[in-house]
């Protein structure tokens, strides 16, 4: 089945009862037992409930995986992986990153016992020359937020299967229309759904998709454990938005394309950071592990400071200054103020991560329009 059959069909069937061409909203928090232990495969909502059923079956199939299993939010997905390990287990980072997925690592898990460990990984070899003994999870976001560097999942992989060392991409920013992780050797892929997948700006999700059935039994036992569960309705949200996950990614995607180049030539800006072009550093993997190059641009600008930055972010009409991503319409964001506060500055500018660094999330609409609503705010 190909992907676009998939968004549709894969994991879904017409309600029983009535059907219904749309899962329906199993709005319970419990289901009635003919007796004790004897029921239809549900028995408390926290542990199931069947829209939540039919949406994992869902996701396992747009990321080739044997299993999905959903939680309330990304950083809840994230969480429950981290509650997989234990003090004195190490992890790997990219050093470029989501600014709630560090602080999740930093703030919270470090008191712990867990440490990690923030690093280059756009060279494999500095990967594995960072392995030791306690490291048990290497965690990769690709296109990374919000420098858009990319990673090669396969080369990563390949060494941490030698060393016997898990590993988890975090695939927000392509979706799994653009890439697979678990095609390429990965042991976990994750998502927050809350952005392509969802794709409309109305829901909060996340999940962990695997082929690794003990990875996926622990996640089950966990979500139930833990109990970071979505909402019935937040399940529905996001089977609606999967429906259409392909045809809004590639329109993003060919949106992306135009902004990039003409924030290139643009004499404010001093440089664009979309693996799109030919002479962005990772652009021939991405051309190797993507199906395009996804919808996310950042930019800096000439006069590097927040004033600068501040009066474009403040000036655009079709551009929403908004956190989050991937949704129908174009968001405009400050990321060093905004979703990477909670990263030190001094880390950040390792990066390249500046004050004057905008990043937006292109959306669906008439890409002419967007570049008049850019040439605006820039001037």
């Amino acid at each position: 089945m190909k992907f676009g059959t998939k968004v549709i069909h894969a994991g879904i069937e017409p309600d029983p009862s009535t059907g219904a061409i749309m899962t329906p909203i199993y709005q319970t928090s419990t289901y009635v037992q003919e007796s004790p232990g004897v029921h239809k495969g549900f028995e408390y909502a926290r542990t199931q409930n069947p829209t939540r059923h039919a949406l994992q079956a869902n996701l396992a199939a747009l990321e080739n995986a044997k299993e999905a299993i959903s939680f309330a939010s990304g950083l809840a997905a994230m969480d429950n992986i981290l509650k997989m390990l234990k003090p004195g287990d190490e992890i790997i980072s990219t050093n470029d990153l989501y600014g709630g997925s560090y602080r999740l690592m930093v703030k919270v898990y470090e008191k712990f016992g867990l440490k990690s460990h923030f690093i280059d990984m756009s060279d494999a070899q500095n990967v594995e020359d960072h392995i030791n003994e306690n490291t048990k999870l290497i965690w990769i976001e690709t296109p990374t937020n919000p420098m858009l560097q990319i990673i090669d999942v396969a080369a990563i992989t390949q060494i941490a299967k030698a060393k016997g060392v898990t590993t988890c991409v975090d695939n927000t920013f392509a979706s799994p229309y653009l890439q697979n992780p678990l095609d390429l050797g990965a042991d976990m892929v994750l998502h927050s759904a809350t952005k392509y997948i969802g794709g409309h700006s109305d829901v909060i999700h996340g999940c962990v998709m695997t082929n690794d059935q003990a990875i996926a039994d622990e996640l089950k036992f966990l979500q139930n454990a833990a109990g970071a569960v979505p909402a019935p309705m937040d399940c529905f949200l996001i089977l609606r938005g999967i429906k259409t996950l392909h045809l809004r990614v590639q329109r993003s995607c060919e949106n992306a394309r135009k902004i990039a180049e003409y924030l290139r030539g643009h004499a404010k800006v001093s440089k664009v950071y979309y693996p799109g072009f030919e002479d962005h550093p990772g652009h021939d993997i991405a051309a190797k592990q993507m199906k395009d190059f996804g919808g996310m641009v950042s930019f800096d600008l000439h006069e590097n400071n927040y004033e600068a930055a501040e009066k474009i972010l403040s000036h655009t009409h079709l551009f929403s200054l908004a956190e989050s991503l991937g949704g129908v319409e174009s968001l405009i964001g400050h990321p060093a103020s905004m979703t990477h506060a909670s990263i030190p500055v001094e880390e950040r500018l390792k990066v390249g991560l500046t004050d004057s660094l905008i990043r937006l999330s292109v959306g669906v609409e008439d890409a002419d329009d967007l570049i008049a609503d850019l040439k605006s705010a820039i001037g």
